[in-house]
């Protein structure tokens, strides 16, 4: 089997969200942080015909760019064997047990009625993550005061640090604020998304042009007002 350019940048993206990765038969990927805070699902065009754990997810993924050309992926009980340079390479990665890996749940995360929805946009999520990093701010907030929906940069430890406010969509007359980590923020991959939160403490990002989810908790200092 071969992988996509799309399925290889997915990879990549699990990789920074948590080191190894478990990859069950078929074509849904998954993944989860260390602190459980991120869990993140996604659809592939192939389909993994074995079930097998990767350590080091970003080791595997260099071991695999070593190839200028689309390698082909052979798999045995133990082992994937990573073939290209017209055929002339044979590399064999080993697996590990999934017990070594911090894994997702079983079961599918049952997202709790949202209190807000919004879609953010591919220029949106940019802005506001690079406008983050230049001003420091460890926190994001999604924010309304009934009027407008805004993204906002912000220190909860420090009021008089810089910040950004970038208005995103008219309000539905509810106020609320609900706080993210900036670093969290920043493993989800750049896209567009539509944006589910719950005033329980979780927020769901789907993409809208892949089949790509996230959900991320949110942080203390949120809160949600009707």
């Amino acid at each position: 089997m071969k992988l996509t350019s799309e399925t290889l940048t997915i990879l990549k993206n699990f990789g920074i969200i948590n080191q190894g990765i478990h990859i069950k038969k078929g074509n849904t990927l998954k993944t989860v942080s260390a602190y459980k805070n991120i869990l993140a699902s996604a659809e592939i065009t192939e389909e993994f015909p074995v079930e097998f754990g990767i350590y080091d997810l970003n080791n595997f993924l260099s071991v695999v760019s070593l190839h200028k050309d689309e390698p082909n992926f052979e798999f045995d009980d133990k082992h994937v064997y990573i073939i290209g340079n017209n055929g002339r390479s044979k590399i064999k990665y080993r697996f590990c047990d999934p017990t070594m890996i911090v894994t997702p749940p079983e079961k599918d995360l049952v997202m709790p009625d949202p209190e807000i929805t919004f879609e953010f946009t591919n220029d949106d999520f940019n802005w506001i993550l690079r406008a983050a990093a230049v001003l420091s701010s460890p926190q994001i907030a999604v924010e309304s005061d009934g009027d407008s929906i805004n993204l906002i940069t912000l220190d909860l430890q420090n009021d008089s640090a810089h910040s950004d406010v970038l208005r995103i969509a008219d309000g539905k007359g509810d106020s609320y604020r609900m706080v993210f980590k900036t670093e969290n923020l920043t493993k989800i991959l750049l896209g567009s998304y539509d944006v589910n939160i719950s005033s329980k403490g979780i927020a769901s990002f789907k993409n809208k042009n892949i089949e790509l989810h996230y959900y991320v908790t949110t942080e203390q200092g949120s809160n949600y007002q009707e």
